[in-house]
């Protein structure tokens, strides 16, 4: 008889926040198999699966694929069909929210579909099958960027300027006036289709739903800081889960705005998570994306709550009965600013500091009781010693970061503080 198993489509950099996903797959009988892109990281990834001190051990299986096209990873995932009774398929990771939504869709196994998988991997098919929950925008195609003249098209005000399938704020870039996007333009690749959106100013939220058939298990709000009040970009800078309400009834709205998103994209097994911002008069989708949240979120949903997130995506991937509980705490993953230069080290007074990229993996996140006192759970680098660090352009290029949790009550922004003030980044110029 083939063994059960299931599929986890992502990169080495990828599964280091969430290597929960194997142990607790190995934990119930299945067999986790990796699915990667050939090249990167197959030698390394060979070497932690023999580390027996190391959670990637529990992988049973690699499958390095040609790219992580839907083409390319049905491709190359074929002899695991023969090898194996794969019971489900999931991406950790933005790379292969299609690809993972083709195999299951063609499997007949739980997933988001896909339909809902492609749309999820391109803003613009967004836009078109969501345009009263979107901002004003405008697709520029390659072909259509010269003479381009949106003054004459009645464009006013300032705007925001973004790729269509880029991930982690990378080129999304804010614009004074609708006279700049010409000369923008220049810096982004020939090849490349833009959107240009009317700004939309408000606080910004995700919203992390776990659905099963269609149907919402559960729904977290996460409060989203960027660094968009600095400057022209819209790097991530912190999140709070869950987030507080910011007057009575806006998250009644946003709820209703995500529920309908979900339910004309078509969504169907697994977890969704999508962006928006508040204005005065309605709720903006930003993005959407069906894949697990970046950042580590489902490490903080995992502390505010007290139970792993991880473990119930694999519930979902399997198509195995699954819930999760209420929050009972307050989390907050806070990114810190850096002086320029060559990074020489970093030094905290709370907990050792966790170099995630040489570790390669992410520090044990315990949960506590709900009413303990404040405390900075870890600090977390990705970067390593003699990385330049400059401008915080996107996600790439942020150095170090703190996790701290509370009681619901308490004040999450000032024990943060406090966190990031034991916290030296120690910068040569």
């Amino acid at each position: 008889m083939r063994q059960p198993a299931l599929i986890i489509m992502t990169s080495l950099k990828m599964i280091i926040r969430n290597l929960r996903l194997v142990e607790y797959t190995r934990e119930l009988g299945v067999t986790p198999v990796l699915v990667f892109t050939r090249g990167g990281d197959e030698e390394r990834l060979r070497e932690l699966m023999a580390d027996p001190g190391h959670p990637l051990s529990a992988l049973g299986d690699l499958c390095p694929v040609a790219d992580p096209s839907p083409a390319g990873t049905i491709a190359g995932v074929q002899p695991l069909l023969e090898r194996y009774d794969v019971r489900g398929a999931l991406s950790c990771g933005e790379y292969y929210v299609e690809a993972a939504g083709a195999l299951t869709h063609l499997l007949g196994l739980p997933g988001s579909g896909w339909p809902a998988a492609a749309i999820s991997r391109n803003k613009m098919y967004q836009r078109t099958a969501l345009p009263d929950l979107s901002p004003r925008y405008r697709a520029i195609h390659p072909g259509q960027r010269a003479g381009l003249d949106l003054s004459a098209e009645g464009w006013q005000g300032p705007v925001v300027l973004k790729p269509v399938s880029r991930m982690s704020s990378s080129g999304v870039r804010g614009l004074g006036c609708v006279d700049e996007v010409a000369e923008a333009l220049a810096d982004y690749p020939e090849h490349e289709t833009l959107l240009v959106e009317e700004r939309v100013v408000g606080p910004e939220y995700s919203m992390e739903s776990l659905v099963q058939g269609g149907e919402p298990l559960w729904t977290g709000i996460t409060e989203k800081l960027t660094n968009e009040a600095g400057g022209s970009t819209f790097t991530e800078m912190g999140h709070t889960v869950p987030a507080p309400e910011p007057s009575p009834g806006r998250f009644a709205e946003l709820s209703r705005a995500h529920a309908e998103v979900l339910r004309r994209l078509g969504f169907g097994d697994g977890i969704a998570h999508a962006e928006y911002r508040i204005t005065d008069d309605r709720v903006v989708l930003m993005e959407v994306a069906f894949r697990i949240p970046g950042d580590g979120l489902a490490a903080l949903w995992s502390l505010a709550t007290g139970s792993s997130m991880e473990e119930r995506l694999v519930d979902l991937a399997l198509g195995r009965p699954t819930s999760y509980p209420a929050p009972a705490r307050r989390v907050r993953h806070l990114f810190l600013d850096h002086a320029y230069g060559t990074l020489v080290d970093v030094r905290g007074k709370g907990p050792e500091v966790s170099w995630t990229t040489t570790d390669e993996r992410w520090p044990d996140l315990v949960p506590t009781d709900s009413a303990a006192a404040p405390r900075c759970c870890a600090v977390l680098t990705p970067r390593l010693r003699g990385d330049r660090l400059g401008p915080i352009v996107d996600s790439g290029e942020r150095s170090v970061s703190v996790i701290v949790d509370a009681p619901l009550d308490a004040d999450i922004e000032a024990v943060a503080r406090r966190a990031a003030e034991d916290v030296e980044i120690v910068v040569a110029s």
